[in-house]
């Protein structure tokens, strides 16, 4: 996903940008309109200190310390109860109705199946000639510990717990999209006025560029740029931009590409498109259509969204196709 934005000012304000690559596991790009690089530096060291903080609360692999995360979640909440920062329950409520909305497409409690093929993806990054796939049956015996009622959430008290105690949770389907809409939507009330912000693949958007009028443009990038240079140019604002493909995380067994994003209903690789894009003013709620989405044919995908207010998409299928819901053609820009 990237942002384009032209390099002139407005009458008040200068356009800023800078990059970085330590959190959530990707690049991240910032761009905003501040009174002077002394300005847009010191708030873009306040808006990357509280992102940080969703990431190490939502970090289900590393421990930090003083901060009881997501990683303490998966190996003490089988024991009893851990309380836990406000902040993790709100994610854990969210990806539970994240459940519901998408009929069990997109499942928080799926970790158990989801560290199976993250081992044997990273193994086959780092080893190409020992590249394989998981064994069927250590997939299915996982599965069944992804039930996720047994995840128990005591708000009151800000605790979790697993009556399962072989559950895992892996919230990377909805993590991201969740903290960039908080902490974005944070930073406009409070840092900046105008801005577009990338993480990874979720883009945030506010206010004007410019002149103070015009809106943004964001270029969702192509699965495949043998195929294509672009999916689409988008001018939006106040609107989050996100994006699941199988261009980026994969791995290779046998000459055959096999992503990360793992179909809860065959245990593998989802097949169905090359990408998906989605269109909102809620980066969470697109981080997680993005993934439903991904795990569905293009048809059921597009009844799901024209019956949702104030979603869009474009699917590219595998043999690069675009297909887009009825409304998506609004923000093309022509």
């Amino acid at each position: 996903m990237l942002i384009c934005c032209s390099c002139s000012v407005s009458s008040k304000q200068e356009r800023f940008s800078s990059s970085f690559l330590d959190l959530f596991d990707t690049a991240s790009t910032v761009i905003a309109y501040d009174n002077s690089q002394e300005d847009f530096d010191a708030h873009l060291e306040e808006f990357h200190k509280r992102l940080e903080e969703y990431y190490q609360l939502y970090d289900i692999y590393n421990s930090y310390d003083g901060v009881v995360n997501l990683n303490t979640v998966n190996e003490t909440a089988k024991d009893k109860p851990v309380e836990v920062d406000s902040r993790i329950i709100d994610l854990l409520e969210y990806g539970k109705d994240v459940y519901e909305l998408s009929g069990g497409k997109t499942n928080i409690c799926f970790g158990t199946v989801l560290s199976i093929w993250h081992d044997y993806r990273t193994n086959g990054i780092n080893n190409p000639d020992e590249a394989t796939l998981p064994d069927r049956t250590a997939l299915e015996e996982a599965a069944e510990h992804t039930d996720i009622n047994s995840l128990v959430i005591d708000k009151e008290k800000s605790t979790v717990y697993f009556s399962d105690p072989e559950l895992q949770l892996d919230v990377g389907a909805v993590a991201k999209g969740y903290a960039v809409q908080e902490v974005c939507k944070w930073a406009s009330e409070n840092l900046w006025s105008s801005g577009a912000i990338s993480i990874g693949g979720n883009v945030y958007t506010f206010g004007h560029k410019d002149d103070g009028k015009s809106l943004w443009n964001i270029e969702i990038e192509s699965p495949n740029s043998e195929y294509m240079d672009r999916v689409a140019l988008v001018q939006i604002t106040d609107l989050s931009v996100v994006t699941s493909g199988d261009y980026q995380r994969y791995y290779v067994v046998d000459g055959k590409k096999y992503c990360h994003v793992i179909n809860p209903d065959t245990l593998m690789p989802s097949e169905y498109v090359a990408s998906v894009s989605v269109i909102c003013n809620n980066s969470a709620l697109g981080d997680a259509f993005s993934t439903t989405l991904f795990n569905m044919s293009i048809e059921d995908g597009k009844k799901l969204v024209e019956a949702t207010d104030g979603v869009e998409a474009v699917w590219i299928d595998k043999e690069y196709n675009k297909t887009c819901s009825s409304g998506f053609d609004k923000y093309i820009k022509n």
